[in-house]
């Protein structure tokens, strides 16, 4: 973190100080900012390059860095309202309109203003990322023979039996495509079983980058509650009788954003509920890996219970690792596969080899269940920390359900309470929140808002976050 935090404080210095110089005027050399600024070679190097990238500074290999000549002046820009017109023709006759809404996706991936304190993200604080792990991982990914060759279509096969491992039951390599992170994985899924204008069953609340997915397919998202023991069998059954849907998508492992297990008697139900409606089951195992410490052990997925091909698994790597880390898998049995593979290939045509290669190389080191280890450890203090916070300071929130696995907690804010008005006067008091809203495919049954403690720096930001937002609801009440 430290060498980040360089590294820019170093850009924006040079940055400031480039009107000094002429066009092809050259800056001092690395040595001499290293000494003048006290900084590694390395934090000059990376200076430099952002510096590069913005095109401010051309660097010649021997020679230094320069200032790099004045951009052209921009060309005035054309009218476009056009597209609102072709935009709009084109999905007249959609039985569901395609407008694209990532703005629930956008809010759990932006970068709050420095200063805020961050609870709405969805990812590993970057103390918790395994950063050195994944770096030597890549290092000697790129060494591999063969490492920059066009990989396999389904992806490497030892790296495809390793998640088949991970699925368990009668899952073999043969059953795994390779996939580049998961929202490309459910994307997948969700195009090769269900055409345009058809219902897909949705847990309620759910993942609302799954419902944008869906819209954006053209899909009709059906909500199907979910208790503390994950989706309700009979409003299921309900459910595929009265639409006549073939997709089911859930979570059953730390539910996004409830935080349920579902139960042990529930899992058979699901799977002969879907199986006689002729439906499918995607899988989201997104955070098995991101288990709490007193969880004790883990029930298999879904899919290693399934002889049947009912369910198709969508698994990923990214959230126990880094956002960047892009590697997730498709497990699938039966005739789906052939589909799933098609689907795949015209779409991305496969996951970079030497992301595949690093992936191996992480996961097959020492470092990997330290790593997990650690998370674990750190997680579970995590969710401690903010639980007695929100008590001490928000005893009217409702926490109906404290998980033993993921990275956030979902209340439910006391009668009277505006979720936006919340969530707008907790960015003033310097905390961003995720509101409830987006992650009900219809009506919600009340307000809500999901806070994150995996994004932050640690417990001391937590117990502040957690004493802004008590600011922030006195603002509102």
């Amino acid at each position: 973190m430290q060498e980040r935090s360089s590294v820019g404080e170093l850009a924006n210095h040079l940055r400031r100080e480039l009107d000094r110089y002429s066009p092809g005027g050259k800056l001092p050399s690395s040595r001499a900012l290293v000494e003048r600024f006290r900084v590694s070679p390395v934090t000059v190097t990376r200076a430099l390059a952002q510096l590069t990238a913005e095109g401010l500074v051309v660097t010649r290999p021997g020679a230094g860095a320069f200032r790099a000549a004045p951009r052209p002046a921009t060309t005035a820009t054309g009218d476009t309202s056009w597209q609102e017109v072709a935009l709009s023709a084109d999905g007249a006759a959609d039985v569901v309109p395609r407008t694209v809404d990532a703005s629930a996706v956008l809010a759990t991936l932006a970068v709050p203003p420095p200063g805020v304190i961050e609870f709405n993200g969805g990812y590993l604080h970057p103390s918790l990322q395994p950063e050195r792990a994944m770096a030597a991982a890549l290092s000697r990914a790129g060494r591999r023979p063969g490492a920059w060759s066009r990989p396999p279509m389904e992806g490497l096969p030892e790296l495809r039996e390793w998640f088949a491992r991970g699925i368990g039951g009668a899952v073999t390599a043969a059953d795994v495509l390779v996939s580049a992170g998961g929202q490309t994985a459910l994307t997948t899924a969700l195009r090769a079983l269900a055409p345009p204008g058809a219902p897909v069953l949705v847990e309620s609340p759910t993942y609302p980058g799954m419902l944008a997915i869906a819209r954006a397919a053209g899909l009709r998202p059906v909500p199907v509650p979910v208790d503390a023991d994950g989706v309700r069998p009979a409003l299921l059954a309900d459910a595929f009788h009265a639409t006549g849907a073939r997709v089911f998508v859930c979570q059953p492992l730390f539910q996004n954003p409830t935080g349920a297990v579902l139960a042990p008697a529930r899992r058979p139900e699901v799977l002969r509920i879907a199986r006689d409606a002729g439906a499918f089951v995607i899988e989201d195992d997104f955070v098995r890996r991101l288990v709490h410490e007193d969880a004790g052990p883990l029930p298999s997925p879904l899919a290693a219970d399934d002889p049947d091909g009912v369910v198709v698994h969508v698994g990923s790597l990214t959230k126990a690792t880094s956002p960047s880390f892009r590697v997730s898998a498709l497990a699938a049995h039966g005739p789906v596969l052939e589909r799933l593979r098609a689907i795949q290939v015209v779409d991305t045509f496969f996951v970079p080899r030497p992301l595949q290669e690093a992936a191996l190389e992480l996961v097959g080191s020492p470092a990997w269940p330290r790593h997990l280890r650690a998370i674990s450890a750190e997680l579970k203090t995590r969710r401690d920390t903010m639980t007695a916070a929100l008590r001490l300071q928000l005893p009217d929130f409702a926490l109906p359900h404290i998980p033993s696995g993921g990275y956030h907690l979902w209340l439910r804010l006391p009668a009277g309470t505006e979720e936006q008005s919340l969530t707008t006067a907790a960015l003033r008091a310097g905390v961003s929140l995720t509101p409830g809203r987006p992650y009900f495919s219809a009506e919600p049954p009340a307000a809500h808002i999901r806070l994150s403690f995996a994004a932050v720096a640690g417990t001391g930001e937590i117990v502040e976050g957690v004493r802004r937002l008590r600011a922030a609801c006195d603002e509102v009440r």
